[in-house]
């Protein structure tokens, strides 16, 4: 549900997609044959509201962010946060969302949680099946870990670490569980600086194989970083009967000034590259506006 997309797997992968939606089956994932949950229908679209310690970032990140989304079909979710600027941006912040494979890197922080708890490393097994779930976004490792954590000590993870709005999915459907961009950015956040929740070596580990993604998945949110910068990224993408392609990319940025979390989450994409080509127009425009600032 989240492998790249150079030309040839893309071509791999939508080939896949359309000879299995007839079983409910997409790129290795089963999902159940239920239509996805409906929003209510909302009052006018909400606006991207920012706030900054940097005279005038705000302003300009409202405005360029709002270009980036003029005229792009489907519901988009986005959230900023910059801690050198103390800049936030947010927009749709607590929409829910399917959240295909970036919820692997909850996975690994609840897997390292719970190990930090009993006062344990990993075991070699673990640190192969984690190193697949992020580096490959292996679907099988996941599986495997998901099975092996169990609903109970996923959501003492999400409690401790104050994700309330996430939704653990049923029945081994980790790909369904419900994401906001607010709980996203609190888990990038924890990620990207210390805290009694995941030790620092933990979150180091984190970065580290979220800085080791193949080439064919660094799409997303590093689109157009800055040189210099470092980047860590996780996407996913999933494709439904209703509200078409999910696209979603988290990613951590660090160097130049700046050390900043970025979370776009879309919905109701036509196809998997619509939703890509959304969630980059919004990330070039943030890294061009912070390297600026």
């Amino acid at each position: 549900m989240t492998q790249g997309v150079s030309r040839a797997k893309s071509r791999g992968v939508f080939g896949r997609a359309r000879a299995v939606l007839a079983t409910g089956v997409v790129a290795g994932v089963f999902i159940p044959c239920v239509a996805a949950a409906t929003p209510a229908v909302a009052a006018p679209a909400p606006t991207v509201s920012c706030t900054s310690a940097k005279a005038g970032l705000a302003a300009k990140l409202k405005k360029d962010i709002t270009a980036a989304l003029a005229n792009r079909k489907g519901t988009i979710a986005v959230g900023l946060y910059d801690r050198s600027t103390n800049t936030t941006c947010a927009l749709r912040a607590s929409s829910a969302y399917d959240s295909a494979s970036v919820v692997k890197v909850t996975v690994l922080a609840a897997l390292l949680w719970d190990a930090k708890k009993h006062n344990r490393y990993l075991t070699d097994r673990e640190v192969s099946l984690a190193k697949a779930m992020i580096t490959k976004s292996d679907n099988a490792a996941t599986s495997t870990l998901w099975k092996q954590l169990g609903l109970t000590k996923i959501k003492g993870f999400l409690g401790a670490a104050g994700m309330t709005q996430t939704k653990p999915g049923a029945n081994g459907y980790w790909g369904l569980t419900q994401i906001t961009v607010t709980d996203e950015q609190k888990l990038l956040k924890l990620i990207t600086a210390k805290n009694a929740i995941l030790s620092d070596n933990s979150r180091a580990y984190i970065l580290k194989l979220m800085g080791q993604v193949v080439s064919s998945q660094r799409w997303g949110t590093p689109y157009g970083v800055p040189s210099g910068v470092t980047v860590a990224v996780k996407n996913g993408w999933l494709q439904r009967a209703t509200q078409g392609w999910r696209v979603h990319s988290v990613g951590a940025f660090k160097g130049r000034g700046h050390d900043y979390v970025m979370t776009v989450l879309t919905h109701g994409n036509s196809t998997m590259n619509y939703g890509v080509t959304t969630i980059q127009g919004v990330a070039k425009v943030i890294h061009k506006d912070l390297a600026a600032s």
